[in-house]
Formats: C-alpha cells, sequence, structure tokens
C-alpha cells in the first residue's frame, strides 16, 4: 500500500542507467498495478520540471501539481477523455469538471489560459489527490530508487543519478510515457474520443505567448538582437522572443533561457541549437539577471545555476538536438 505512504526516503546511493531503465520498464509494464494514468502523467511532470529543480534536486508540490493539473484539464476538458481509471470515475476528473462547470468555461479553453487565480485554485485540489494516490504510488513502483518526498514539507527530491538519466534520455522517457498512457487511456475510452489519440497526449505542453518576456527583457537590456546585434524597434513583427535551447527540448518558457532575437535570426534558428560561441554570452547575459534589484527577476531566476544552460546544451545534443545554427 505504498500509496499511502506519506514520506519516501531515497534507496541506493548510486544507481547505472541499466538500473535506471530496468526499474523505468517495470513501471511501464504489466508488472506494475496501474489502476489509473496518474503515475503516467506524474512522470509527464517530473519531466516537464527537471530544469525547475534546484541545486538539491528538489521540486516542489506545487510545481509538479500545477503540470498535473494541466495534463488532465486538457485531457478531460479540451478533449472530453473522461476516463482515466478502471473503477469510478478518477477524482482528479470530478474535481477538474466540476470547476468548469461552475466557471462555465468552453471545452476549446486549454489551460495555459485560464485565469491564474482558477490555475492556483486547481493545482491546489488537485495536490491533495496526488498526496493521497501518486507520490507513494511511483515511489513504490521505483523502489525509492527515483525520488524521496515528504509531504509535510511538500517537496520530492530526485536521485541525483536518476535525475542526470532522464536530462540524458529526455525524448525516449517521454515518447515511452506518452505512447503507454495513450495506449490506456484508448482502452478506458470510446471513439469518437479517442481519434488521434497519442497526438492529443503528446501536445499537453502548448507555447504560451512571449511577450511579457520580451518586456521584460527589453526593460533590462539594449533592444538588439542576441544574435546578429541588429538593433530593435520593439514592434511586434520586428521583435520576437526565443527559446535559446530549443522549445521542443525544454518544453517550459524560463526567462534564463530566453533572448530578444530578430525576425531573420529567429525563422532561421527555428528548432535548432545557436554556435557554442553563443554560450558564453547567454551565461554572462544570466549573470547580470542574477544580480538585479527586480523582485520579479529574483523569482524568476530562483533556480538558475550557473551551469544550467551548458548543461542543457550538451543533453539537448544527446537528444538529437545536433543541427548547429550560425546567424
Amino acid at each position: 500500500m505504498s500509496h499511502l505512504l506519506k514520506v519516501g526516503e531515497l534507496k541506493g546511493t548510486y544507481h547505472t542507467d541499466e538500473d535506471i531503465w530496468r526499474t523505468f520498464t517495470i513501471v511501464l509494464s504489466s508488472k506494475s498495478i496501474k489502476s489509473s494514468t496518474y503515475k503516467y502523467a506524474l512522470i509527464k511532470a517530473i519531466i516537464e520540471n527537471l530544469y525547475n529543480a534546484n541545486e538539491n534536486y528538489e521540486l516542489s508540490y506545487n510545481q509538479l501539481s500545477y503540470t498535473f493539473a494541466k495534463v488532465y484539464w486538457n485531457l478531460i476538458v479540451h478533449h472530453n477523455l473522461l476516463h482515466h481509471n478502471r473503477g469510478k470515475l478518477a477524482r482528479v476528473v470530478s474535481l477538474i469538471k466540476e470547476e468548469q462547470q461552475r466557471h462555465n468555461i468552453p471545452p476549446e479553453m486549454v489551460f495555459d489560459k485560464l485565469h491564474d487565480s482558477l490555475q492556483m485554485k486547481l493545482t491546489k485540489k488537485v495536490k491533495s489527490v496526488m498526496k493521497i494516490n501518486v507520490f507513494g504510488a511511483l515511489y513504490g513502483d521505483t523502489k525509492g530508487m527515483f525520488y524521496a518526498f515528504d509531504h509535510r514539507i511538500e517537496t520530492l527530491r530526485l536521485h541525483p543519478t536518476v535525475h542526470t538519466f532522464m536530462l540524458k534520455y529526455q525524448r525516449l522517457i517521454i515518447h515511452l510515457t506518452n505512447y503507454h498512457m495513450a495506449t490506456m487511456i484508448e482502452s478506458l475510452n470510446e471513439v469518437p474520443s479517442i481519434n488521434f489519440l497519442l497526438g492529443k497526449v503528446e501536445s499537453i505542453a502548448k507555447r504560451s505567448s512571449l511577450r511579457p518576456f520580451e518586456k521584460l527583457l527589453l526593460l533590462h537590456f539594449n533592444a538588439k538582437c542576441f544574435y546578429c546585434h541588429k538593433s530593435l524597434s520593439g514592434q511586434k513583427k520586428e521583435t520576437h522572443v526565443d527559446h535559446f535551447i530549443p522549445w521542443s527540448f525544454v518544453q517550459s518558457d524560463q526567462v534564463w533561457n530566453l533572448v530578444l532575437s530578430c525576425n531573420t535570426c529567429n525563422t532561421r534558428k527555428s528548432d535548432k541549437l545557436p554556435v557554442r560561441s553563443f554560450l558564453d554570452d547567454i551565461m554572462e547575459r544570466n549573470e547580470t539577471l542574477q544580480q538585479s534589484n527586480d523582485t520579479h527577476i529574483t523569482r524568476l531566476m530562483e533556480n538558475y545555476h550557473d551551469n544550467k544552460v551548458s548543461m542543457l546544451y550538451e543533453y539537448s545534443m544527446k537528444n538529437g538536438f545536433d543541427q548547429i545554427w550560425t546567424p
């Protein structure tokens, strides 16, 4: 009954990639009891928040439950996939449908477009479900190898070797998780809900507007392209915000990974890595952000450390982002 645990300690000091793959394979196989899709959603939440972990490899329950809520909101409300377990309606489905009906929210509304207060409310409610049914369950399946957790301080701490493993094999892990999650949802739901199901599961992470970051970066830096140094007027079509490490790898908007760009560079760079010489430039730029007295910037840079971008650069190459772009 590991799902009832309130505290779980890390087991083992070091795990090889083979050890972790063996455990991960068991989690996805029929050897693991899967009464709901919750475990898949937690793996997706951990992957999406890998870059938000602090120097102790810790993630807060709020970070994970926000992504967890987003996963289910978009499946339940946006795609009308209501069945996520083999028994009665899953609690996460009930509470999300209740909030949708209470606020009369149309089905085309994705989670990222909801008002901040409603996102926070849903995150809090989903967190209570995760404490009862999710954190302990995946912990038990991984035999304590992957993470420790503690309900009192609401923190999940990844094993350092597991954190490295997930970075190294991120794309493969997320593809496997999406496939198995889609397979389970397909067995629980009926046509037409399951049409193009894998695409619905894969597309949970949506790109949001980067306009607020544009204003923030223009406030702290000269209006010029990070790559070619062309002056920017600030006009909507001319000034862009680019993910230095491609969004399709990071799949989140972090100010330390965002730079001002001209339309030409942003279009040509697309989903490629910039040439390595720009690494020093963005690390120097981020050092300036860390020294800012702006409390908003301080909060956004909270879990940034000096080698984070360079580490992501290396791991993105290992995950197949090996096309290098230069202006």
